[in-house]
C-alpha cells in the first residue's frame, strides 16, 4: 500500500480525498477489500495521475479474484510510473497465479532490474523458473527462500556451509527446513551425499524422523535435548539440489522412503485391498485454495465403487505410521499436500488435485504427471474454483482404470 504524499503533490491538500485515502487504507488493512476497491476507485478518479490509488486499487481487485480488473489497474499504474518495481513484482503475481508464467517473468525482470534488493521478486522467479523445469536458472534463486523468516527457515548457528566441496570421509549435516512436504520432496537427495563419502547425520522434524531413517543416514529428531556432533559442513535440505547440480534428468525416481517396520506391523490389515486413501482438505497456507469445500464432493468417486478412506493422520501418530498405511492403498486420492509427497516418494499410485489459482511450481504447469514422481497424475482446474470438473476427470479415469484392472 503507497501513502498519501504522492496525492497530496498531485492534487493538494483536499482534505476530503485525504480522508478518504485513510479510509480505503484502513479497509484494506482490516481485509475488507470490497469497501477498499469501491473507495479507491473514488480516488483513482479523483487524482487521476496517482499510480498509487491505482497499485492500491488493483491490489484490493486481486483480492476479490477479480483478475481482469486488477490487471487494468497495475497496468494503468505502471502507465503513470513506469519505473516502480513494486508495480512490476505485483502484476507478475497476478500473471503468475493466474497460469500466465511466461508473461510473469519480464515483469519480475523489471522489477530487479529496477530494484536488485527485494528477496521476494527473486524467490517468486525461483519459483516460476522452476515451475518450468529451468532448474539451472531456479535452484541459485531458490536460496532467497532464506529470509522467508524463522518459521520457514532457521539455519543453524555454525560456520562452513557446504558449497559443493567433496565430501568423502567428511561429516555432514543436513538441517531442515519449511514444511512436512518440502523436507518429504528434497529428501531424495540426502542418499546422494552419503553415496559421495560423506557421513551424513539428517535433523528433522519428530514427525519424519522414523520415516527418514529408510534413507539410510543416522537421523536426528529436532527437539530439546538433541545431540548433535560438529560436523564438517552443514547444508539446509533444499539447499541440496543447487549443491548437486541436480537437474530434472537427475532427479532421484520415486520410491526413495519406505514405511519403518514398527508401523507396518501396527497397521497391518488396517485397508482391505482395493482401499482408496483420500485426503481432501489441508492447512489453509500456503495457499487457502488448494483445499475441496467438502469431502461430499467426491461422492461420485464413491458412487462410481471406490472405496474410501480418509488419510488424516489419527492423534500420537507420525509419517511412518501413515506411510504404513499408504503402503496397504490401491491408489492416493489428494490434494496439494504432505501426503502427495509422501505417497510419491513411496512410489504409490497418487492422483493430485491441484487448484487453478496459484498453483505451486513443484507440480509445473500444463502436464498431468511429475518429473518429482513418476508414480503420480496430476489433474487441475480449469478455471478457479471449479472443483466439479476436476472430481469428473477423476471419476472418469477411476471408471477406466477399474475396466481396465478387470
Amino acid at each position: 500500500m503507497w501513502g498519501q504524499d504522492r496525492v497530496k503533490r498531485l492534487v493538494g491538500h483536499d482534505l476530503d480525498l485525504q480522508a478518504a485515502w485513510g479510509r480505503a487504507s484502513a479497509l484494506q488493512s482490516a481485509g475488507d477489500a470490497r469497501q477498499a476497491a469501491e473507495l479507491w476507485a473514488r480516488i483513482a478518479a479523483a487524482a487521476p495521475q496517482s499510480a498509487a490509488a491505482r497499485f492500491n486499487l488493483g491490489a484490493t481487485l486481486l483480492a476479490q479474484h477479480r483478475f481482469a480488473d486488477a490487471e487494468a489497474a497495475f497496468r494503468a499504474a505502471l502507465a503513470l510510473d513506469p519505473n516502480n518495481a513494486a508495480v512490476h513484482h505485483r502484476l507478475g503475481n497476478l500473471l503468475q497465479a493466474t497460469g500466465r508464467w511466461s508473461e510473469a517473468e519480464p515483469c519480475y525482470l523489471s522489477s530487479l532490474r529496477l530494484d536488485p534488493s527485494p528477496w521476494r521478486v527473486r524467490l517468486d522467479l525461483a519459483h516460476l523458473h522452476l515451475g518450468q523445469g529451468d532448474f539451472a536458472k531456479g535452484w541459485p534463486l531458490f536460496e532467497a527462500r532464506r529470509s522467508l523468516g524463522d518459521d520457514h527457515v532457521r539455519p543453524p548457528p555454525l560456520l562452513n556451509e557446504w558449497q559443493g566441496e567433496p565430501l568423502r570421509g567428511r561429516r555432514v549435516l543436513v538441517w531442515p527446513e519449511q514444511g512436512f512436504g518440502d523436507q518429504i520432496q528434497f529428501a531424495r537427495f540426502v542418499p546422494e551425499i552419503a553415496r559421495r563419502g560423506a557421513d551424513v547425520t539428517l535433523v528433522t522434524p519428530p514427525e519424519l524422523a522414523r520415516l527418514f531413517e529408510s534413507l539410510g543416514v543416522r537421523v536426528v529428531a529436532n527437539e530439546d535435548g538433541a545431540e548433535i556432533a560438529e560436523p564438517d559442513y552443514w547444508t539446509l535440505i533444499a539447499s541440496l539440489p543447487l549443491r548437486l547440480a541436480a537437474g530434472e534428468a537427475a532427479l532421484p525416481a520415486s520410491g526413495y522412503l519406505q514405511a519403518p517396520e514398527a508401523a507396518r506391523e501396527r497397521w497391518r490389515g488396517f485397508a482391505p485391498k482395493g482401499t482408496v486413501g483420500l485426503m481432501w482438505q489441508g492447512r489453509a497456507t500456503p495457499n487457502p485454495h488448494r483445499s475441496l469445500p467438502s469431502r461430499s464432493l467426491l461422492d461420485p468417486l464413491v458412487e462410481a465403487g471406490a472405496n474410501l478412506i480418509d488419510l488424516a493422520p489419527p492423534a500420537g501418530s507420525d509419517f511412518g505410521d501413515t506411510a504404513a498405511v499408504v503402503e496397504q492403498l490401491d491408489l492416493v486420492i489428494t490434494v496439494d499436500t504432505a501426503v502427495a509427497h509422501l505417497a510419491g516418494a513411496l512410489g504409490k499410485p497418487c492422483w493430485v488435485l491441484l487448484p487453478w489459482l496459484n498453483a505451486d511450481w513443484r507440480w509445473m504447469q500444463g502436464r498431468s504427471d511429475s518429473p518429482w514422481y513418476p508414480s503420480m497424475r496430476l489433474f487441475r482446474q480449469p478455471s478457479h474454483g471449479d472443483w466439479v470438473s476436476v472430481v469428473a476427470e477423476v471419476v472418469q479415469a477411476w471408471c477406466e482404470r477399474d475396466r481396465a484392472r478387470r
